[in-house]
């Protein structure tokens, strides 16, 4: 591992991008950054786990996996409309019925009453074409970015977090990456490079995670999927 200021960096096959990314979420966990009553906070909690879900895994590929998932991390934020779990088209009806009823109101002289359902009606419409905009966005930049951009820079994430990048290299035999990692908060990065050079010198082996296939054992009858381990990413000495 090279650490720099602008991260921590491997160079090597898949299996070394896949134990540097659990190494780096295992020493931020040790930080305390996971749990949202530490003293960093709920947010760096929220930051770790959309990490944790990115960071490549041993069962997964560049131009798939951690393709799909740059570009989900990339693309735009939800607007009112998409959090209230609403489409377009449900929020052109209700604005059409608040519209009717404005004018109901107006037939009874309650102006006050027509002009609050006036006014709903054209928050409704505009959270409607939010909407509609935010989910053409979306699939302008989804297919833009993994038909273009993943062929032109690497695959990256970034949040208040965490700064990562994977690159294919073109040195070495064989597919070889280069993966650069860096905390953005100076403190805890400073923190975390104490624990990754722990890893180091404690640790011989590190015991890469993988997906559990416990499809085969759960159709022999009888027999049940073998438990997961407490912490998978946990070490062992050989």
């Amino acid at each position: 591992m090279e650490e720099s200021i602008s991260g921590f960096k491997v160079r090597g096959d898949w299996g070394d991008v896949v134990e540097h990314g659990e190494r780096i979420t295992q020493a931020l966990r040790k930080a305390g950054v996971h749990d949202p009553d530490h003293d960093y906070g709920a947010s760096f909690a929220r930051a770790f786990k959309e990490w944790d879900e990115w960071r490549p895994k041993a069962h997964e590929t560049l131009e798939r996996d951690v393709s799909e998932k740059t570009s989900d991390q990339a693309s735009i934020e939800e607007g009112k409309g998409e959090r209230a779990g609403k489409e377009p088209d449900e929020d052109i009806k209700t604005a059409g019925e608040k519209l009717s009823e404005s004018y109901e109101h107006l037939e009874k002289d309650d102006a006050d009453a027509a002009v609050d359902d006036w006014k709903e009606s054209i928050d409704y419409v505009a959270r409607a074409a939010d909407s509609a905009s935010r989910k053409a966005l979306r699939r302008v930049e989804d297919t833009v970015y993994q038909n273009v951009m993943t062929q032109l820079a690497p695959y990256y994430f970034d949040n208040e977090l965490v700064s990562a990048n994977i690159q294919q290299s073109t040195r070495g035999e064989g597919e070889q990456f280069i993966f650069e990692v860096n905390v953005n908060d100076d403190v805890l990065k400073e923190d975390v490079s104490g624990q990754l050079s722990e890893f180091e010198d404690a640790i011989d082996r590190w015991h890469v995670e993988v997906e559990k296939d416990t499809e085969a054992a759960e159709a022999i009858e009888g027999a049940e999927p073998p438990p997961e381990p407490a912490d998978n990413s946990k070490s062992t000495r050989n």
